[in-house]
């Protein structure tokens, strides 16, 4: 059997909490990464990735379940999805619905290592991967060798909105992982979540009908139960179905979301002199999504670009962007048309 390491939960909290406050302040990274870094809050609107839409929303007690994979070194020193500079030495992570900033244990199930990390990132979109670490992350839980391991994560509730109230007021990463430990040592509470709203509803009075005279009924033709009819639906490239309701014998159809959205924004990861190299790399990203190459002409010569898309949003475009960048395709960009 494994060796299961247990640890106390202040004592996990308390001193994951201190490293994060430890290194939220580093000097390493690329594009001047030892200037502060101000705090920003985002919960951001759903997007597609490959078909699939994910709707990003505020939680603050998730659980979950599935792989972890980890990046670091091509992506080191770039922008977060929440305009932070990407640092592979602290602990933070990738989601693709879990607000920016927010915290969560994960403790890898094949040999029950744990950490706290930070939410400062959209992804993974590999099919049953539900987090990407980073380089120290992935280290701490002795996933670097094998690339991936399955997990679970814990979403840390009182250090999740401590964070949140720091971001909001324009605390960076230093000052939020300064609140992880706050809240790790019982110096800070955390405010309780935002109460549901509940409309109160006066009582209604009693009406006591009088009585009428009998009145005779007579028999009409039964009206025709609702109707539902399938409606081809196009979007995101994969050929599905979806069920438009009629009402007064009328059918509403679903329009695809590409063609509501203009879908035209693409992300090109490189220009080529030959159709051969091109196609080479279009290969190569595949995996990333639906790939095209398209011809064109600059400074009087022929080249051929490598697209993925086409993305209903910018913001979708640029996450796809981002994974590529990781993975080495440095030169990946949003572009439209």
């Amino acid at each position: 059997m494994p060796v299961v390491r247990v640890l106390g939960t202040l004592l996990l909290i308390g001193s994951v909490a201190g490293a994060l406050s430890a290194c939220g302040s580093s000097s390493r990274g690329g594009g001047g990464a030892g200037a502060a870094q101000r705090g920003s809050y985002k919960v951001g609107a759903p997007y597609k990735i490959d078909g699939v839409t994910y709707t990003p929303q505020e939680e603050f007690n998730r659980t979950e379940t599935g792989v972890a994979s980890w990046y670091g070194p091509g992506f080191h020193g770039n922008s977060t999805a929440n305009g932070e500079r990407y640092d592979q030495s602290e602990r933070t992570a990738a989601h693709r619905t879990l607000q920016m900033p927010a915290i969560v244990r994960v403790t890898n199930l094949y040999n029950g290592m744990t950490t706290v990390v930070r939410i400062n990132d959209r992804g993974p979109f590999a099919r049953s991967r539900i987090n990407d670490l980073s380089r120290t992350a992935a280290q701490e839980l002795d996933v670097v060798r094998n690339g991936t391991a399955r997990v679970r994560i814990d979403q840390l509730s009182a250090e999740s909105m401590a964070v949140r109230d720091v971001a909001i007021a324009g605390g960076g990463p230093a000052e939020q992982n300064a609140a992880v430990a706050q809240v790790a040592s019982g110096q800070r509470t955390a405010p309780a979540p935002p109460p549901v709203q509940v409309a109160a509803v006066p009582p209604q009075p009693v009406v006591v009908p009088a009585q009428a005279a009998p009145q005779l009924v007579w028999q009409t033709t039964p009206q025709p139960p609702s109707v539902e009819m399938p409606v081809a639906y196009g979007g995101g490239g994969r050929g599905g179905m979806t069920v438009a309701s009629l009402a007064s014998g009328t059918a509403s159809a679903v329009a695809p979301a590409a063609a509501l959205a203009g879908g035209s924004f693409y992300v090109q990861t490189g220009a080529f002199s030959t159709m051969e190299n091109a196609e080479r790399q279009r290969g190569a990203v595949r995996s990333y999504g639906a790939s095209e190459v398209s011809q064109a002409s600059t400074g009087g010569r022929d080249i051929w670009r490598v697209r993925l898309g086409p993305y209903t949003t910018a913001d979708a475009a640029g996450i796809v962007a981002d994974r590529l960048k990781r993975s080495g395709y440095g030169d990946a960009r949003v572009v439209s048309e």
